[in-house]
């Protein structure tokens, strides 16, 4: 029996052009979107650790529930131009797509089914009766740095895949650099200059990663 390939893809400014945090800030107006922006370009950048920002960025927001849901629609909105026809040409070439992300799980599930993805591993958002914000899963390992490797170094001791290569945009994604064999740097919408740098291919449309696991 052969062994499964294992692609494996972060969401926010990879496979679709938005930061979901950011877009739920956006509808708190302009003063709370900027304080959030700025703490969700030092925590991409590595400014900071994503721990110090995550719960702080959620209590500023409070989402609602219709709040998440409206972003889990501009997720497909905005996805990536060749995200889809790339995730069907690779899943038709043997690899298993998913998403690992610091995302919000119920934002994320239009997209991933969308795009034919039926394993995501995100954070659960919490919300009381009436719809508002009542907190989120503080043990869910992409809510803090170095949460993406434990993630996948899980998936490699329970599932033991061939391959795993991940795609991303930030220094989260990076991070997975020594628990995967390939790390895919992702700037087809920002490049972070640490993620360039330390990424063993990199590349700026999803198009293009067909050619680049071409014979892993």
């Amino acid at each position: 029996m052969n062994r499964e390939r294992l692609v494996i893809f972060d969401c926010d400014s990879t496979l679709s052009a938005i930061e979901g945090i950011d877009e739920l800030a956006r509808l708190r107006g302009p003063a709370v979107l900027a304080r959030v922006e700025a703490m969700t370009h030092d925590a991409m950048n590595g400014r900071i650790a994503l721990e110090a920002v995550f719960r702080t960025r959620l209590e500023l927001i409070a989402p609602r529930a219709a709040d998440v849901d409206a972003v889990g629609l501009r997720y497909v909105e905005t996805v990536e131009p060749t995200a889809r026809a790339t995730v069907d040409a690779l899943r038709s070439d043997g690899w298993r797509p998913m998403i690992v992300s610091g995302g919000f799980t119920r934002a994320i599930a239009p997209l991933a089914a969308y795009l034919g993805i039926d394993e995501v591993v995100a954070v659960d958002l919490r919300f009381h009766d009436d719809g508002t914000y009542a907190g989120f899963d503080a043990t869910a390992p992409t809510a803090r740095s170095r949460g993406k490797p434990e993630v996948i170094a899980a998936l490699r001791a329970a599932r033991n895949p061939a391959r795993v290569v991940m795609v991303g945009d930030g220094t989260s994604d990076l991070e997975t650099t020594p628990v995967v064999d390939l790390f895919v740097g992702f700037g087809g919408y920002v490049t972070r200059p640490a993620v360039r740098a330390g990424a063993a291919r990199f590349i700026t449309s999803l198009a293009e990663l067909g050619s680049v696991l071409a014979g892993l």
